[in-house]
């Protein structure tokens, strides 16, 4: 389940806007989704063969280039199926919880 989550949530930072890496990972971790980059570049290359996301390497003032990852076209039409499957168990999720929560 984590593993469906940190997908959709790299996903959800990236329709924002493109992103490198590391503000990636601050990112996650400033929601308590705790992922080191043996986890992330995994994902990020998975997303890639995919054709869910590309990279675009920028100069950067503090060393050598960065990549940074955004979302293709594919990949905004996958967010929003993922939107919609989110958002429909979250609705059900809430549901059950509200109808067998003692009081």
């Amino acid at each position: 389940m984590r593993k469906g989550m940190l997908e959709y949530s790299i996903m959800l930072l990236l329709r924002a806007k493109p992103c490198y890496s590391s503000d990636i990972i601050d990112e996650l971790e400033s929601a308590n989704l705790i992922v080191v980059e043996g986890t992330l570049y995994p994902l990020l290359n998975r997303l890639k063969k995919e054709g869910m996301v590309d990279y675009e390497w920028q100069e950067s003032s503090a060393g050598p280039p960065r990549k940074y990852y955004s979302l293709t076209e594919a990949g905004l039409d996958a967010l929003a199926r993922l939107d919609e499957n989110w958002n429909n168990l979250s609705s059900t999720v809430a549901q059950i919880k509200e109808k067998n929560t003692s009081l």
